[in-house]
């Protein structure tokens, strides 16, 4: 049984020794003090097992969990949760930092709405040139009680800026952040967070209250970090839609809803299709050109 005073924050974590204590301070020095810090850390091979038991000797909120081998990324990450004990649970990378009162906006948002499963919060992200970005997200349709409204407001931000809204890194009710069933896969993260929006709404507070490390990547090298078929890098957009249109199909919606939620997909794919059609046609002109 969760305590629901409790909030536990679920850091997954490989090979991470040199990353982790700036992580951890930024937990341990929120203003919520009731919490736990769930480390699970997927049979690092570096000194992050050492250094882990003896931040958890130094502070009886850290809760140490070795697997004794590599279970791969997403099935570390969903055990880092799966494990904890709150009511609430937010993931943290091991690269991350929180402002101190992270988790008291982000409880007092679900105070003020009962509804609400998930609370996100404005982000600010530095990538490898060492610039920081941000961008506020102002709409409403995320908090609706329809959920299509909050499903089609999720497809079209996954069109939009990346900056705007980062759910997979917001404060969940611990159920739908375990029990929704999740699968190994490119965009599993866009994939889950549509998930969510069908749950519940989600309630956001404008305000910089998380700090998160970027890194460009070629998506086949995402493939491989992720233990995924490479070949599945020339068909995430697809993949991903064959996926959502599953979910959808078994969703509690009406027949009109589900019609629709349908339809949605369909022009979501599109649109990421007719641009990686434009983006794959500059590239081929680029070089062409240089022939």
């Amino acid at each position: 049984m969760s305590d629901p005073e409790l909030v536990s924050i679920a850091l997954p974590v490989r090979n991470g020794a040199g990353r982790l204590e700036p992580v951890v301070r930024s937990v341990l020095a929120q203003d919520h003090e009731h919490l736990e810090l769930v480390i699970s850390d997927n049979a690092s091979t570096d000194a992050t097992e050492e250094l882990c038991r003896d931040l958890a000797a130094g502070d009886r909120r850290i809760v140490y969990h070795r697997h004794p081998r590599n279970v791969g990324l997403l099935n570390n990450f969903m055990h880092a949760a799966r494990i904890s004990h709150g009511a609430f649970v937010r993931w943290i990378g091991d690269d991350d930092r929180l402002e101190p009162a992270c988790l008291s906006r982000a409880l007092a948002a679900f105070a003020a709405d009962e509804r609400l499963i998930l609370v996100t919060t404005q982000v600010a992200y530095t990538g490898p040139d060492g610039v920081t970005r941000t961008a506020a997200y102002d709409g409403t349709g995320l908090g609706s009680d329809q959920a299509m409204v909050r499903f089609r407001e999720w497809l079209r931000l996954l069109n939009e800026s990346p900056l705007l809204m980062d759910p997979l890194y917001g404060l969940l009710r611990r159920a739908p952040a375990t029990e929704i069933p999740r699968r190994n896969m490119l965009r599993e993260d866009e994939t889950f967070a549509a998930k969510l929006a069908l749950a519940g709404p989600w309630g956001h507070v404008p305000e910089v209250l998380a700090h998160r490390n970027t890194r460009v990547e070629r998506i086949a090298n995402v493939a491989r970090r992720l233990d995924v078929p490479t070949w599945q890098s020339h068909l995430s957009n697809t993949l991903q839609l064959r996926e959502l249109l599953r979910w959808v199909g078994d969703a509690e919606l009406a027949p009109v809803q589900r019609r629709r939620a349908r339809a949605a997909l369909v022009r979501m794919y599109a649109r990421r299709q007719r641009r990686t059609v434009a983006h794959r046609g500059r590239k081929l002109w680029s070089m062409l050109r240089l022939v």
